[in-house]
């Protein structure tokens, strides 16, 4: 494209005006033709795949690293290749077939998971995990996701996380950090509470997104959400998701966070995805597991149906000071489903209690930041002195 000025008249500035050269040349950056000529059977090959209107290649991956394992099976942190040296990493879950009575069992299932997987695929949620692909090999299936290049909240929720910075950082920057991010809590870290209601809205964001597809999440705990070194939170790992109209005959949950409805074995809704985030929200503000100390269903159903009533005396006091705060965590946690927040919309944005109430109740207050970025930098700083630590260790096993 160039640009040409007429002449001016009667004193009038020039008028610029715009020459489109056609548009099937390769024009140089200066505006001239490129020299050369194609390779004829180059252009042959490029208008067969125009004209058929179809790809095939293979994928080939290394799976370099294990990112985590459970029940369903292990991910993998893999590197998806391509022509020209072009490499990608990605995650990789690869299903376990070994719960599973037989191999229609597995297949039945996995079929499912596919389904669900497709409409994931489709929300492209920025909160939400990516999915590209579900794949089959000698009948194993694998779904390919997004590397997410962070921490999930349960590494973070290690004492030797924050025992690091302490050891690393100035003076000046530990106060801060304990004022603003996260300080020490009774048994883990414990996030400051804009930081942790900012983890959850981006967390409710994720979910609405999901529970407008009829998908329910199903299994959200603190090692299915990620904060990303970008400052946002992302919720991962969709193997126990289904889809309300077609709930699978056995559901797979994590005991510890799941709703008292679904401990009792009835249909888990969105609603009880609600309730497994605020026992997270909670976890996060105390600096203590809820209920990993217990055994059994009864206890396990016990405690959540108390835990509204005695809320003040798990948080600290400038948690259960705050009003607003902890009707929000109850709308959250109610025991009776029809007593939480009807939706992760509501609970996200209802003007009188929710989790952008608090946020605005802090601006309000002045005691605002920018949490996002906030969240950025401290986990740059973690990165960063995790690999000094590393490259420490790597030179003392050097000498």
């Amino acid at each position: 494209m160039t640009q040409d000025s007429q002449q001016p008249q009667d004193g009038q500035k020039p008028m610029l005006t715009t020459t489109r050269p056609a548009l099937h040349r390769t024009l140089t950056h200066g505006g001239s033709p490129r020299e050369g000529q194609p390779d004829p059977d180059l252009i042959d090959r490029y208008e067969g795949i125009i004209h058929r209107q179809r790809l095939s290649w293979t994928t080939h991956h290394h799976l370099t690293k294990i990112l985590g394992s459970g029940g369903q099976g292990v991910v993998f942190l893999s590197e998806r290749r391509g022509a020209d040296h072009f490499t990608l990493p990605v995650a990789i879950k690869v299903f376990s077939p070994e719960h599973y009575a037989s191999a229609k069992e597995y297949d039945e299932a996995m079929a499912r998971m596919a389904k669900v997987a497709s409409e994931v695929a489709l929300i492209q949620h920025d909160c939400l995990l990516d999915v590209h692909n579900f794949v089959d090999r000698n009948r194993i299936r694998g779904m390919v996701m997004e590397w997410i290049d962070g921490y999930d909240l349960r590494r973070l929720l290690v004492p030797s996380m924050l025992e690091l910075v302490h050891s690393r950082v100035s003076p000046s920057r530990w106060e801060y950090i304990n004022s603003v991010l996260v300080t020490a809590g009774p048994v883990q870290p414990r996030f400051k509470p804009g930081v942790a209601v900012k983890v959850v809205r981006d967390c409710l964001g994720a979910l609405a997104a999901l529970h407008r597809h009829g998908i329910v999440h199903g299994d959200i705990k603190p090692a299915n959400i990620m904060l990303k070194r970008t400052g946002s939170a992302k919720i991962v790992d969709i193997g126990s998701a289904f889809q309300l109209e077609d709930p699978p005959p056995v559901r797979t949950c994590t005991l510890q966070y799941a709703a008292p409805e679904v401990l009792e074995g009835q249909e888990a809704t969105p609603r009880s995805d609600l309730a497994s985030l605020g026992y997270v929200l909670i976890e996060l503000l105390s600096g203590q597991p809820l209920f990993s100390h217990l055994n059994g269903l009864r206890e396990l159903l016990e405690a959540r149906r108390s835990l509204p009533h005695r809320l003040h005396e798990v948080v600290p006091h400038e948690v259960a000071v705050n009003d607003l705060l902890m009707k929000f965590c109850c709308g959250m946690i109610a025991p009776d489903p029809q007593k939480r927040f009807p939706s992760a919309e509501a609970a996200e944005l209802l003007k009188s209690v929710s989790a952008s109430a608090f946020h605005r109740q802090l601006v309000l207050s002045d005691m605002a930041s920018e949490y996002g970025n906030e969240i950025r930098l401290w986990l740059e700083e973690l990165k960063e002195l995790e690999e000094q630590v590393r490259e420490e260790g790597s030179s003392g096993m050097a000498l």
